[in-house]
């Protein structure tokens, strides 16, 4: 199970991996952190860096080792990892690697409700998504092989993990959309037939109103 952490959003752990390799200001670990497209692999809220900083400096996971000034730009606080901050992003990253995440995407959540459109807006919808999905698999590709000549291949598995969910959601998608675009799906006629008239054939409204067991 996830632990409650004290600092738990995922801006939380790209600061303290980034302070793995040295002290940094956070406008330094922002423009680190972005360079190498973390915000392509977790959610990063860019606005709320400082707080988030100070955050981690409240908890004993970070603290300030000096102040610099370059030209007439504002002051900046160095800041580096401490013995605390380190074991919290390997017990982290422990987590993450060695415990699946159960939570239910969206997609799923519309999968579970389709039966509110109909087959043919469903299949609509299916087609926009395999078009997005597509559109994603071509550019994060190309975004891959364009690092692979400089970056070693250790430092681009999640690239490789992300393009392996790509590629087997659209086939997925492809052929559910195939399945209802031809009828193969048991109960299709069924369901438009509950669209046109509102009335739920028996079988299906005997299962609605009961449940799964």
């Amino acid at each position: 199970m996830a632990k409650r952490r004290k600092v738990g959003n995922m801006l939380g752990l790209a600061v303290l991996s980034a302070l793995l390799e040295r002290p940094m200001h956070p406008y330094e670990m922002a423009t680190v952190l972005r360079e190498r497209g973390k915000d392509d692999d977790m959610k990063i809220k860019w606005g709320s860096l400082y707080t988030v900083v100070a955050n981690l400096g409240k908890h004993g996971f970070v603290e300030a080792v000096e102040s610099v000034r370059e030209g007439a730009r504002p002051e900046r606080t160095i800041y580096r990892l401490t013995d605390a901050g380190r074991a919290e992003v390997e017990d982290w990253v422990r987590e993450l690697l060695g415990e699946p995440d159960f939570e239910p995407p969206k997609f799923r959540a519309g999968l579970s409700m389709m039966l509110a459109l109909g087959p043919e807006t469903v299949v609509e919808q299916l087609g926009n998504r395999l078009d997005a999905l597509g559109e994603r698999l071509r550019t994060r590709t190309e975004a891959l092989e364009g690092y692979r000549a400089e970056v070693p291949r250790l430092m681009l598995v999640e690239g490789e993990y992300e393009l392996t969910l790509l590629r087997a959601e659209i086939d997925w998608v492809r052929a559910l959309r195939h399945d209802l675009t031809t009828g193969a799906l048991p109960g299709v006629a069924e369901w438009r037939h509950f669209r046109e008239t509102g009335q739920l054939p028996e079988d299906l409204s005997a299962f609605a109103e009961g449940g799964q067991e």
